[in-house]
């Protein structure tokens, strides 16, 4: 009996043993909407983590972006996702405008990637050159306290503008935005997105439109480090032969504390060993380089990360 016993329970053992060993891994990438960079970019990083990450599950969330991806990772309702470095801050200090109603302590970096560059664009017809022409203007602004509309306030407020001081204001999506654009139902939309994002690219072709310029002394009057003078190259898109002064914002790869040294490190390592693949996804990541992947980072990087960019000899 004692002999039977004794087996039983090696037999568990090595059943447990097992089942710990051929554990799953979930990973859940957190996006943005369907017609922005992060979700492109995020399906690519999802087939990445599938065949390189041992025994894992991948899905792919599409989500009104930087501050809800935010939230769900300190919930840990996700193991990486895109967010606007802003945003990062504010979520780690508990800006409650910014919608953190307490600071995000569980939040931790995996790298900062490729600038979001702020994005105004007009109908033609509607007449609006500067920013000051935007007064009684309808105007889309992303979705509530998403990224693109934190971005936002913040470049509007720097140019003596407020909500009020618009005929319309939407809270939409980039695509929904570009709909109401094409049915002439707005008259701009401001999107804080990668260059070339298919959203205005789809908008260009199909009616004309002009960008917009943010003044180098505008940014200066937003007062965060994170914003800083940038411009929209020549060409970028159908129609816009001239480059056009704006802001840019880095984009941050985001995980959280429970997420193992071991995942954490595979996630950085698919980003930084596959950066051709993902800039096939979308021209955007061309711009990842790994020597400032860990460098400004506004929370703490993840340990994990911390070892490939130590062996890649990036931080000593």
């Amino acid at each position: 009996m004692k002999s039977l016993i004794r087996k039983c329970a090696i037999g568990g053992m090595v059943l447990a043993l097992s089942t710990a060993a051929s554990a799953t891994t979930f990973v859940n990438v957190l996006t943005g909407g369907t017609s922005g960079v992060y979700y492109p970019l995020g399906v690519t990083l999802s087939q990445i983590y599938g065949e390189k990450i041992p025994d894992s599950k991948v899905q792919v969330q599409a989500t009104k972006a930087s501050a809800e991806n935010l939230n769900l990772l300190q919930a840990g309702r996700g193991e990486i996702g895109f967010s606007l470095g802003d945003s990062v801050s504010d979520a780690w200090k508990g800006n409650a405008e910014a919608g953190f109603a307490k600071p995000l302590d569980k939040l931790r970096a995996i790298a900062s990637v490729y600038p979001n560059y702020i994005q105004i664009v007009a109908l033609s017809d509607a007449n609006i050159k500067s920013l000051a022409d935007l007064k009684g203007k309808r105007i889309s602004v992303g979705a509530p306290r998403s990224g693109t509309e934190l971005n936002a306030r913040a470049i509007l407020k720097a140019a003596g503008l407020s909500y009020s001081d618009f005929a319309k204001v939407e809270y939409l999506p980039f695509g929904e935005s570009v709909e109401l654009m094409k049915n002439r139902q707005i008259d701009v939309t401001l999107q804080s997105a990668g260059l070339g994002v298919a959203a205005l690219r789809d908008l260009s072709a199909a009616v004309k439109v002009n960008f917009v310029p943010v003044p180098a002394d505008v940014v200066a009057k937003v007062g965060d480090a994170a914003y800083q003078p940038a411009a929209v190259p020549a060409n970028t898109y159908e129609g816009q032969t001239a480059d056009v002064p704006t802001v840019a914002i880095n984009n941050l790869l985001v995980t959280h504390d429970k997420v193992s040294d071991a995942v954490a490190y595979e996630m950085t390592k698919g980003i930084f060993e596959n950066l051709e693949r993902l800039g096939n996804s979308h021209s955007a990541a061309r711009q990842i380089k790994l020597e400032g992947a860990a460098k400004d980072l506004p929370i703490p990087l993840h340990p994990g990360a911390e070892k490939y960019y130590r062996e890649k000899g990036v931080l000593k």
